[in-house]
């Protein structure tokens, strides 16, 4: 589970917008792009070319 204060500092490194935690699917969700960040060890992995795409 990701630290509340480090979710509110966290972008998208694409856009730099606004980022969903899916605690779920272990990612973070980029509307915007429609692009899902993934997190792994509880660290997320903010590089575009690992993010998948995402179906709105």
């Amino acid at each position: 589970m990701l630290d509340d204060k480090l979710l509110e500092i966290l972008a998208c490194p694409k856009c730099k917008g606004e980022l969903e935690y899916d605690q779920k699917g272990e990612r973070l969700l980029c509307r915007a792009c429609k692009l899902a960040y993934p997190i792994r060890d509880d660290i997320p992995i903010m590089l575009i070319d690992e993010a998948k795409k995402i179906d709105d």
